[in-house]
């Protein structure tokens, strides 16, 4: 008789990981948003990665690798081609007794094994990593392209030298994947996805093509591009994007679709005409930086509980404020996702579309006068779709702003954002906008500001010995707080000797009550309703930079970077 295989929340109880309460709290979490345990554990962040793939080797009775203390023959990694190594992120170790050893990072992913076993005409033996160290070793040990760009740059080089036509090079060859352009575009592409990067700036200057990535916030050079080869390619990444590349006089925007490592990657182009030539900027837009889920977004639990309570409501208006760049779309859409049940019917208005979810109903909405076309007439026309919530990509004036609060006054849920530094400031500035004060007061059910701040590296984080005062004076730490530890990323491979790996929100989460009501329908500055929304239970964003600074999640210098600090403090 087979022996029966332990569950996974039953190992990390007997470890010691879990209490039966956790366990319980993750079982129901995984049921409603139909992840697996594990999944829903490392989310809720009561264990690691790292000990869901133990918990799991142990479950399936399989042999758990550290990738961070094994080597493998890079002469094994022949043995799988490049292709199925990184669509199906498995690594090959070597044969015994006819099997084929790999590295796997989901046991329970039988069809891909079937793949493999009918691709590679092998029996499979498996071992078990995680998967996001699989695709660390992945990018570290099998991707060459930056030894490799500056010999492209040199062979498009050395083209331009032999007098060969620019747009015949950029256009000729557009389809021959062999041709220096070509490669030079895909591997700064490819380079880019790899580091995490969210834009690639193509920038010309006097003497030179400088490039740029734009990773967790803050651009890193990476490049310079010969002058002589601005033409090519510029030329070729307007050919790319369906641009016209005889205009060079006005701005103009483009898309491209592109496979990057086995994952379909949209790209929105814009070029923008310059002194010293055309700037291009590709946005990398890639669909799983926007279905992380509500919990990944970095709130605490009274936030997030509160968070809830709002999306939850079946009308009025829910404002996300913050610039450009803080994370405002992807609040939105965790939020989106959340509600985006078969009872529920979902309208967006968005200028443009840039990521793409079924079963909601995305509008483009684009000016186009010249049929009758607005951002208002689309809004309106939306009205009449009978939907229960509607996003409205910004509220950008008056008109917008007046339906959206008839929208949420009369039975629609309504999520849309705000350019302003805080919560407080977006009832004075709708108010300033023109929208009538008992309107905001009776319409607006919640304020939310929030800005991105970098995460401390987990491969390099170390305690920081000296810690600079006049920072933790600026974010008021005082008392016993300066007694405690705190941390700061040392610098690795893993985040490019920065000493940050990826992003977290902090935000600042401003419930509309009866005194805040009243404060906006007699049109109170903003320092007062600021005040009563903090004695109202506000967490402050410098408040949450704080708290994120003590739980070791980021350093005093990245939120004095990011976050508003109040004239008190600097005093």
């Amino acid at each position: 008789m087979a022996r029966k295989r332990k569950k996974l929340g039953d190992i990390l109880l007997a470890w010691g990981l879990l209490d039966k309460a956790q366990l319980e709290k993750a079982v129901a979490q995984a049921q409603k948003t139909n992840h697996r345990l594990g999944e829903a554990l490392v989310e809720m962040g009561l264990v690691n990665e790292e000990q869901v793939t133990k918990a799991m080797a142990t479950q399936f009775d399989l042999e758990y690798v550290d990738l961070d203390h094994h080597v493998i023959d890079l002469a094994a990694l022949e043995l799988i081609p490049d292709e199925l190594i990184r669509r199906h992120l498995v690594l090959p170790i070597g044969r015994e007794n006819g099997r084929l050893k790999i590295i796997i990072h989901d046991p329970l992913d039988l069809d891909t094994m079937d793949l493999l076993r009918f691709r590679l005409n092998s029996e499979l033996e498996c071992a078990l990593a995680s998967k996001s160290k699989i695709k660390r070793y992945i990018d570290t040990f099998m991707d060459k392209i930056g030894s490799s760009l500056d010999a492209t740059v040199g062979e498009l080089h050395s083209s331009i030298d032999a007098s060969i036509d620019v747009e015949s090079i950029a256009n000729s060859d557009m389809d021959d994947e062999t041709a220096p352009v070509v490669r030079l575009i895909n591997k700064i592409i490819d380079e880019a996805c790899k580091l995490r990067a969210s834009d690639i700036h193509i920038e010309p200057m006097t003497d030179r093509v400088r490039v740029r990535y734009r990773i967790d916030g803050v651009c890193v050079q990476r490049d310079n591009i010969p002058k002589q080869l601005q033409s090519v390619v510029l030329t070729r990444l307007k050919i790319l994007s369906g641009m016209d590349i005889a205009e060079k006089r006005v701005p103009q925007d483009g898309r491209i679709k592109k496979n990057v490592a086995g994952s379909d990657i949209d790209f929105r182009v814009s070029a923008l005409p310059g002194y010293h030539g055309e700037s291009v900027v590709l946005r990398i837009l890639r669909p799983d930086s926007v279905r992380i889920g509500v919990r990944a977004l970095g709130f605490y639990e009274d936030d997030y509980q509160k968070f809830q309570r709002i999306i939850k409501r079946p009308n009025g208006i829910f404002l996300v404020t913050g610039p450009t760049g803080s994370g405002k779309t992807t609040t939105l859409y965790a939020a989106l996702q959340e509600l985006n049940r078969p009872d529920k019917k979902i309208i967006t208005a968005e200028d443009p579309v840039e990521y793409n979810f079924t079963g909601m109903n995305q509008c483009q909405v684009q000016i186009a006068s010249d049929i009758g076309l607005t951002f208002v007439a689309a809004l309106r026309a939306m009205l009449r779709q009978a939907p229960n919530i509607i996003l409205v990509g910004e509220i950008r004036d008056l008109e917008v702003a007046d339906i959206a609060i008839q929208a949420a006054l009369t039975g629609h849920l309504v999520f849309s954002t705000l350019h302003t530094n805080d919560a407080p400031s977006a009832i004075t500035r709708l108010i300033d906008m023109g929208v009538k004060p008992f309107l905001v007061a009776s319409a607006i059910q919640a304020v939310m500001a929030q800005r991105l701040i970098r995460v401390i590296c987990k491969e390099c984080k170390t305690v920081d010995s000296s810690p600079d005062p006049k920072w933790q004076k600026l974010l008021g730490f005082k008392g016993e707080d300066l007694n405690k530890p705190f941390y700061k990323g040392a610098g690795c491979n893993r985040c490019q000797n920065t000493g940050y790996h990826g992003r977290l929100g902090i935000f600042e989460l401003m419930l509309m009550n009866s005194e805040l009501r009243d404060m906006a329908f007699n049109r109170a500055p903003t320092n007062k309703i600021r005040r009563v929304a903090i004695t109202s239970g506000m967490r402050t964003l410098l408040e949450d930079g704080r708290g994120k600074i003590l739980d070791g999640i980021t350093t005093l210098e990245e939120v004095v970077r990011t976050a508003q600090i109040e004239a008190s403090a600097m005093a």
